[in-house]
């Protein structure tokens, strides 16, 4: 049975004209998160899972500094760490607007179709 999530989210403010991170930076940390499996491609949009919510700041400011758009952030549910403890899991979506870009040729190579999140069946 699927519970209802009403949380509230931290904004993220993404319209500071000041820019936080260059492009190579950001394309190195969302390599790193392909190799880890907390990013994939799903068509033309890159997702991504963490359960930490600056992680998905991070993320935003990422995509930002390529020249993407964050469509979505959203809490999924929540997961097991350990056996006493609950934490919640975010699911962000993004858009890069090239649609040859370089990372989704990495994620060819590198990237997973699932996260580390997924249930394994």
């Amino acid at each position: 049975m699927k519970s209802q999530l009403s949380y509230k989210l931290p904004a993220i403010n993404l319209e500071s004209n000041e820019a936080k991170m260059l492009p190579p930076e950001a394309q190195k940390k969302m390599q790193c998160w392909i190799r880890s499996r907390h990013l994939i491609c799903s068509g033309n949009f890159f997702v991504f899972e963490s359960v930490d919510y600056s992680a998905v700041e991070r993320f935003s400011e990422c995509v930002v500094a390529l020249g993407g758009t964050v469509i979505s952030v959203d809490p999924v549910g929540k997961i097991w760490m350990g056996d006493h403890r609950q934490v919640l899991l975010y699911r962000s979506k993004a858009s890069l607007h090239t649609p040859h870009h370089q990372l989704k040729q990495y994620w060819i190579k590198y990237g997973n179709f699932r996260t580390r999140f997924d249930a394994q069946p």
